[in-house]
């Protein structure tokens, strides 16, 4: 787990080159900013993503929206309600919220990305959750502290969706936080990989120095 000040580090989501190509993996996202010459501090699933590698609901960089909310139900962890929404303003504040909550907040993100379930809403562990479940996967998710660190996350070995949540509000002191993806998810540090990494990567969220 890192504990990121957002007003001292720069967020940023990817989804494609410039010529439109999906980075399709983590280590292939590294590759290519380090051929730009960039190196971020952090980098790692930032949600799901269809078949195409596009998201699955809200997708914000800089601003530019090129994924909607997505309100609708279904099937799968991300539709398993409620979800939630991870963004950063352009203030640099940083939150978690639920996905209605957000759609109603008129809420303007520098910085956004959708995914499900929450993990954690307002101190109480999602009332889905069995309390150690016997679904277990590598996971990855992000959390807001009070005092408005950012947390990001991912776990070494096969948890459940309760453990996980509890690690984030009782082990990281987060009162909101968001799951962002499963067995699939990989994460770097200074441009190397930490774990994970063979697996598909549809969203990249990564962290720069300012």
């Amino acid at each position: 787990a890192c504990m990121l000040d957002p007003h001292s580090v720069r967020f940023r989501l990817y989804l494609a080159r410039p010529d439109g190509q999906a980075y399709g993996d983590v280590p292939a996202f590294l590759d290519a900013m380090a051929r730009a010459g960039t190196v971020p501090l952090i980098a790692m699933n930032a949600g799901m993503y269809h078949a195409d590698m596009t998201p699955v609901g809200l997708f914000v960089d800089e601003g530019r929206e090129t994924a909607a909310l997505e309100l609708a139900d279904g099937d799968g962890n991300f539709y398993l309600k409620p979800n939630g929404v991870f963004f950063i303003e352009s203030s640099g504040r940083a939150g978690v919220m639920e996905t209605q909550a957000y759609a109603g907040s008129g809420l303007t993100a520098r910085l956004a990305t959708q995914s499900g379930p929450m993990l954690v809403i307002d101190g109480e562990v999602h009332p889905k959750f069995l309390a150690d479940g016997t679904s277990r996967y590598i996971r990855n998710g992000v959390g807001v502290r009070a005092d408005g660190a950012v947390v990001l996350a991912i776990s070494r070995e096969a948890v459940s969706l309760g453990a996980f949540a509890r690690a984030f509000r009782d082990g990281f002191g987060c009162p909101d936080a968001l799951f962002l993806d499963g067995g699939i998810s990989a994460f770097a540090a200074n441009g190397q990989m930490v774990t994970g990494g063979a697996d598909k990567a549809g969203p990249i969220l990564a962290v720069f120095a300012k």
